[in-house]
């Protein structure tokens, strides 16, 4: 991902903003913990869209009616985002720091970068067998 713009310009600067915040919430211990609810799992993923969408255009100087506007929620629901009076606005708030002191970075939870590692393990171990079949049978011909 090209450079964040932490104080957005332009639609552009807000979508990559907007993106990085809302990527950046969703790897968030706490993210994880709450979608693995699956009856909270839509909710809690739409708020937090809301909130990091509302976050990027709030950066770039866009008043709260037309932040509203543009995301179909009320000026009530934009501004409890923003004030982080909700779980997923203080998530939001708490990224953009994170993003401002060490700039673009995804951490997955210990446990979920150990299943990742195991399964790239595995992925290797099958791709030398397939190199290994292969060699044979080049040998053969």
């Amino acid at each position: 991902m090209s450079e964040i713009p932490v104080k957005p310009i332009g639609r552009e600067d807000i979508r990559k903003l907007e993106s990085a915040l809302l990527v950046m919430s969703l790897y968030d211990r706490e993210t994880l913990e709450a979608i693995k609810d699956p009856s909270a799992r839509v909710t809690w993923v739409d708020s937090l869209y809301i909130a990091a969408a509302a976050f990027a255009r709030e950066r770039a100087g866009m008043p709260v009616s037309k932040i509203a506007e543009e995301l179909g929620v009320t000026e009530a629901t934009v501004r409890r985002h923003l004030k982080g009076e909700t779980k997923a606005g203080q998530l939001v708030m708490r990224v953009y720091e994170k993003l401002l002191k060490e700039g673009f970075k995804v951490e997955l939870p210990p446990e979920l970068a150990e299943q990742c590692e195991a399964k790239v393990k595995e992925l290797r171990e099958k791709l030398e067998k397939v190199k290994k079949a292969l060699a044979e049978i080049q040998n053969w011909l």
